[in-house]
């Protein structure tokens, strides 16, 4: 769900707990992905234009096995070993806030259809990503897509945030990789942020190590 403002609070506080780093620094290192949470990105962002997205002959979407492929074979040619971790059950505590995600899906698809029919691009730019939801088909499509190429899949017994941070204290990861931060919550000692979506020095690796948060 992310934790709003952590990444500032960090930066204020504890600047030497953050340090940029590139994709060959983790050359030879496992390390554990939230996989709802880069599924969620390219959906939105992979091959969008508007409320298209990349799809198929028959017009299944695409754009999450194109994204997953594409940046997976990234952290593999640089020598990083990926663990995909998918959510499981969601603890009873999440559920109401699934469904006010659910409320605000249904808001976003009618203010899109209006944005449609006064054909107001920026409108139905905004309003499509907010109807983006991952569904059980996208998460089994990529633990497909990551088992033929033969990389490593876990499916979390609820969150996967906490499954992550779990590998990770248990020295079964180097670090957790995720755009949301909930897994330092769950006490990650090593987090990873822009690992799936960074391309280049000028957009670094942010590395967060809870030891040095003093």
């Amino acid at each position: 769900m992310g934790i709003k403002g952590l990444r500032k609070l960090l930066a204020d506080r504890a600047p030497k707990a953050m340090k940029e780093e590139t994709l060959e620094s983790y050359f030879g290192r496992k390390i554990a992905v939230d996989a709802s949470v880069s599924i969620y990105q390219f959906l939105t962002v992979v091959g969008r234009i508007g409320t298209r997205t990349l799809t198929n002959e028959v017009g299944d979407v695409t754009s999450h096995l194109q994204g997953i492929f594409t940046r997976t074979i990234r952290l593999l040619e640089a020598g990083i070993k990926p663990v995909f971790v998918f959510d499981g059950q969601p603890p009873d505590l999440k559920k109401m806030k699934l469904k006010n995600r659910s409320l605000k899906r249904d808001d976003a698809a009618k203010d899109l259809a209006a944005a449609e029919v006064e054909g107001d691009v920026d409108e139905i730019e905004k309003f499509s990503k907010r109807i983006v939801k991952v569904t059980r088909q996208h998460n089994e499509d990529c633990k497909q897509l990551l088992q033929l190429m033969g990389v490593a899949v876990v499916e979390a017994p609820s969150e996967a945030e906490a499954q992550c941070a779990a590998l990770c204290k248990s020295g079964k990861a180097y670090a957790v990789a995720s755009e949301d931060m909930d897994s330092l919550a769950f006490g990650a000692p090593r987090f990873l942020r822009y690992l799936m979506g960074s391309t280049s020095r000028k957009n670094p690796i942010v590395e967060f190590e809870v030891a040095k948060v003093v």
